[in-house]
């Protein structure tokens, strides 16, 4: 299999292989071979149901580089839209070895036991004929967007979390607020410490009408599935006190309260921002967090945790620590990320500096005009460049929108060049259909504890 390339190259990392040109090849292998239907379906709670359709080669002469695809496509799916079933329809071999390597005791175990503690169910992938696969049933609302009355909004990220007082949709406060979730052990360290955050912006408030939260991890109704604030958490503590946090909190303040994933609400901070819906917000913090709103505004309930999603076939890619998986896009649009490239490119950090201190050495270095630091931040404008084509072949958007911690200061502008250069070399149509959005840098900074803030609904008017 071989990856064209007409682009730019990450100069931090010369052994990037963008998916989306090997996908690109497979297909073009797909239909000259003539091609059949491959089809995948993820399920979720409540029987929901999202369906991938695709081609697998008729005649095939590679069945390995074929797995590979489809493996890769399905993982993708998985991390996307969540669930704890794969419905495959495609050819025999590669449907059995999917189903060995997504068992408890394959290569994506990890994959396996996560959704199927996410979703309360074993996992499993079910192959399938015609007649036997599912339809797609997918599950739409409208997110936020509730601007009146005094509201309050955070958002939890690995090194600090971010929480406004916010009027009628206008922050009249906001904050920065260190912590140390991922060592924590004890939850209440964490209820006490977001419970201290919601009480500084009060004091900025007349009254409080409601509270809307966004946090990293997989958050369903409100309740904490999996997150990596809370990794360092005994697992029945995690279930006495952890998954019901933010129910707890609801408790203490009496008033609407909702919190959902980090990515959708920067997809939501997108929407407000823009005006326009078709929003695929990626945020580049800790790690990777991303939301989708769809062509009319929907949120469609999927997991967007592309921070599990892989995005480089490169042998030689970075191993996510979580997951044990290469080329995943956690160590590709995160300060992981420019940790990693900032070696590459010759720079040094004493062994105890912490990933967003060494996030703000890079920024230091690019502001001024480092060579090597300012290519860090271009390797990540180009990753994102090849990653744009490759989210659309699983989602539908017409904006881009960029925010986190890794996007302030020069770096961001140098990562949307980056990205926007390989988008006119390599992908043409993509460059005419997506516009990338950098927010303005206080908006990047404190943006998703506002549109938090939009998402509970007041009955009546709270004035």
């Amino acid at each position: 299999m071989t990856n064209r390339r007409r682009g730019p190259i990450p100069p931090c990392d010369p052994a990037f292989e963008p998916i989306v040109l090997a996908w690109r090849d497979y297909l073009e292998r797909v239909r000259a071979s003539g091609g059949r239907p491959l089809r995948m379906a993820v399920e979720r709670e409540d029987g929901l149901v999202s369906v991938f359709d695709s081609l697998a080669p008729g005649k095939d002469a590679d069945p390995g580089s074929t797995y590979r695809m489809i493996e890769r496509a399905a993982k993708f799916l998985l991390w996307s839209r969540g669930g704890w079933r794969i419905h495959f329809l495609g050819p025999d071999e590669a449907g059995r070895r999917l189903k060995a390597e997504y068992a408890e005791s394959g290569p994506r175990a990890f994959d396996a036991r996560v959704m199927g503690g996410v979703y309360g169910r074993p996992f499993e992938v079910v192959l399938h004929s015609p007649a036997t696969f599912p339809e797609a049933r997918e599950a739409r609302h409208f997110p936020g967007g509730h601007l009146r009355g005094f509201r309050i909004g955070f958002d939890l990220g690995a090194s600090d979390y971010k929480v406004a007082a916010v009027v009628d949709g206008e922050p009249v406060w906001s904050e920065e607020i260190p912590w140390a979730p991922a060592t924590e052990p004890d939850p209440d360290y964490h209820f006490r410490m977001i419970q201290e955050g919601l009480k500084k912006a009060a004091a900025h408030l007349p009254r409080v009408d409601a509270i809307g939260g966004s946090s990293a991890g997989i958050i369903i109704r409100n309740q904490v599935r999996i997150a990596s604030l809370f990794r360092s958490v005994p697992p029945d503590l995690f279930e006495s006190k952890v998954r019901g946090i933010f129910e707890r909190l609801a408790a203490e303040w009496k008033v609407p309260f909702e919190v959902i994933n980090d990515g959708e609400v920067t997809a939501l901070a997108g929407m407000l921002s823009i005006g326009e819906p078709g929003v695929l917000g990626v945020a580049m913090g800790s790690s990777e967090a991303a939301g989708y709103l769809d062509g009319e505004g929907h949120i469609p309930g999927w997991l967007d945790e592309l921070a599990f999603a892989p995005v480089d076939l490169s042998p030689a890619a970075a191993v996510d620590e979580w997951s044990g998986d290469r080329g995943v896009g956690a160590n590709y649009f995160s300060q992981q990320a420019v940790a990693k490239l900032a070696l590459a490119a010759g720079l040094s950090f004493p062994s105890d500096m912490k990933l967003p201190e060494r996030l703000k050495e890079v920024q230091g270095l690019a502001g001024r005009g480092n060579i090597p630091a300012s290519r860090v931040f271009e390797s990540i404008g180009v990753y994102l460049g090849y990653a744009v084509p490759w989210y659309e072949v699983f989602y539908g958007f017409r904006h881009l929108l960029v925010l986190g911690r890794v996007l302030s200061g020069p770096g961001g502008a140098a990562i949307v060049d980056k990205a926007n250069e390989v988008l006119s070399a390599e992908f043409p149509e993509t460059a005419a259909r997506v516009r990338i959005h950098l927010l303005d840098e206080k908006s990047r900074r404190v943006g998703q504890a506002v549109a938090a803030a939009s998402l509970p609904e007041i009955q009546g008017d709270p004035r």
